[in-house]
């Protein structure tokens, strides 16, 4: 016996409402994170110790800026910004340059530079000095 009034929703509405639920949930993907404010000077990011010369280490700032520090010689850091100038997503090392994992931009270590899009934009630096064996913002 087919029932002439339904109690729950049709499949329409339902597939209605999972359409709706995916395009959000994809936007909000692409919409990237907002922009944290610049680290306080003489914030400290991380100690020289824990990032070996030629490799890169993640770090979060009190202000929830993500940045990528690297450290070039001994006494030589670098650090940038970890959202890619893109859509804003949180790049990533990958063998020599940082890799946009949402839709492949590539950028420089040693200073940010588009080497491959969609980006068109460096990633912006983030200035630091080395104080008391830690990476610190200037």
């Amino acid at each position: 016996m087919v029932c002439a009034h339904p109690s729950g929703p049709s499949r329409r509405q339902v597939l209605t409402w999972a359409g709706a639920g995916a395009a959000a949930l994809t936007l909000a993907a692409c919409s990237g994170e907002e922009d944290a404010p610049p680290p306080e000077p003489g914030e400290r990011l991380v100690s020289l110790d824990e990032v070996p010369v030629g490799e890169s280490v993640s770090v979060r700032t009190s202000e929830g800026a993500e940045v990528v520090v690297t450290r070039v010689s001994e006494e030589e850091v670098v650090a940038l910004s970890a959202v890619c100038t893109h859509q804003g997503c949180t790049v990533v090392r990958e063998a020599e340059d940082l890799s946009c994992p949402c839709h492949g931009s590539r950028f420089a270590v040693a200073d940010g530079a588009v080497l491959q899009g969609p980006a068109e934009e460096p990633l912006p630096r983030v200035e630091v000095r080395v104080e008391s064996g830690a990476v610190v913002t200037v």
